[in-house]
């Protein structure tokens, strides 16, 4: 039937390769910038001066929000939009807060809220984030009024503290009130703790500097695959394909022998039950093999031509084979019990496309969010299909996963293959 109608045959390969696609588009939606509302009750001004440095808050809030979009609006609205879900969290400055930021005295305290759910802990991040980036555009205004107030005691002078003045006399001019004292032991002593206060004041700012950052972070420039290239997008590429087309064509094969009068024939004598559903089992698992072997090739030809290394997966297609096989014999297994529930060739591909999407998003579900998934996912192939591929082509030591994904499709399948041919008794009737 796939031969005498090429077009069928050309959309059944790209539809599931066009989800796949769209499954990568959710995926990079789920990485996208969360809304986050900004109540500002402190009324900041566009320009703030702090440690003797003034700066555009809205600009330093801008440059460290690029990880969230952050939302200006008035604690009413932000409050109603938090509850109907318009944006993930809110982030509100207290009153209060540029007084005792300029002030040094007091740390102030953002105040954020978050929805409930899997993707709070992540917009928590995002809010830790920013508020590390604003730390950081202020930390150098900071540092360098500490190093003011050093340099004031060493030399002396006038400094303004907490809206008072004061006179300091300093390390340079102490030792100078000392030299007009009389000599002696205690002079010696108050001068020689000058001179040491005074040499280890001058390294304060090396100390302060160190003290802010204290680790470093680099960015080594790499070669490196893209997103759309990478382990996890090609292995549910390859599980999705089979996954498709394998329960299509076996839910297809297993209806089409009673809608061709064949099954009574064939029961006659010809072969058996379980013969029957193995051969249906066997289609499924010879077009995921085929199929899949073609899908990593095109994309380990795609990662060799743009230089990056260690993408190539020409030593593992042995290993990526045989997971092809058993991961196609479990979903055809499915598909055959699919299609004898169905009978009718036209409802068996209508179920099977139906049960597609249900069994893929199951197993992309994380099950850290919804628990419930990942125990339901477990119980089809999909999950394990994706697991063993990504651990078979790019894990350095795929072996336990490799063997324990491999046990639960071999498994998966033969409790499917058993339900299968209990239920092509049905296609007699």
């Amino acid at each position: 039937m796939l031969v005498r109608s090429p077009l069928l045959l050309g959309v059944l390969i790209a539809y599931p390769l066009l989800v796949a696609g769209l499954v990568g588009l959710v995926a990079g939606y789920g990485s996208s910038k969360p809304r986050v509302a900004l109540v500002d009750e402190d009324h900041l001004p566009h320009v703030v001066a702090v440690g003797g440095h003034r700066f555009r808050i809205q600009d330093a809030i801008d440059e460290v929000g690029k990880n969230v979009h952050l939302v200006r609006m008035d604690p009413v609205e932000a409050r109603r939009a938090l509850a109907t879900g318009r944006v993930v969290a809110t982030l509100t400055i207290p009153p209060g807060f540029l007084a005792d930021l300029k002030s040094g005295l007091h740390s102030p305290s953002l105040v954020y809220q978050v929805t409930r759910g899997g993707i709070s802990s992540r917009v928590t991040q995002q809010v830790q984030a920013l508020v590390y980036g604003l730390n950081r555009q202020l930390q150098t205004a900071y540092v360098e009024t500490d190093l003011r107030y050093v340099q004031l005691i060493v030399t002396g002078g006038r400094a303004e503290f907490g809206g008072r003045t004061y006179d300091v006399l300093g390390l340079a001019r102490m030792q100078k009130l000392l030299q007009k004292l009389p000599p002696g032991a205690q002079r010696d002593r108050i001068a020689e703790f000058a001179r040491i206060a005074g040499v280890a004041l001058a390294q304060t700012g090396s100390l302060l500097g160190a003290t802010a950052n204290p680790i470093g972070l680099e960015r080594a420039h790499e070669d490196s695959r893209s997103s759309l290239l990478s382990a996890q997008v090609q292995s549910y590429a390859l599980a999705l394909t089979i996954t498709f087309l394998a329960l299509l064509l076996a839910a297809g094969a297993i209806a089409s022998e009673r809608d061709e009068n064949a099954i009574g024939r064939l029961r006659r004598g010809l072969i058996s039950m379980g013969e029957l559903v193995s051969a249906k089992v066997a289609l499924a698992a010879v077009v995921a093999l085929g199929l899949g072997l073609a899908i990593a090739v095109v994309f380990g030809v795609i990662v060799e031509a743009g230089g990056v290394a260690g993408g190539e997966p020409w030593q593992r297609l042995p290993l990526l084979a045989i997971g092809l096989l058993v991961g196609g014999a479990a979903l055809g297994a499915l598909g055959t019990l699919l299609g004898a529930l169905a009978r009718e060739t036209r409802t068996a591909s209508l179920v099977a496309v139906l049960v597609v999407m249900p069994v893929v998003f199951l197993g992309l579900v994380p099950r850290e969010v919804v628990p419930v998934a990942g125990w339901l996912s477990d119980g089809l192939p999909f999950a394990h299909a994706v697991r063993y591929f990504s651990a078979s082509l790019y894990d350095a030591s795929p072996w336990s996963t490799v063997v324990r994904e491999l046990v639960w499709l071999a498994g998966l399948g033969l409790v499917f293959g058993a339900a299968a041919r209990l239920a092509t008794r049905r296609l007699l009737a």
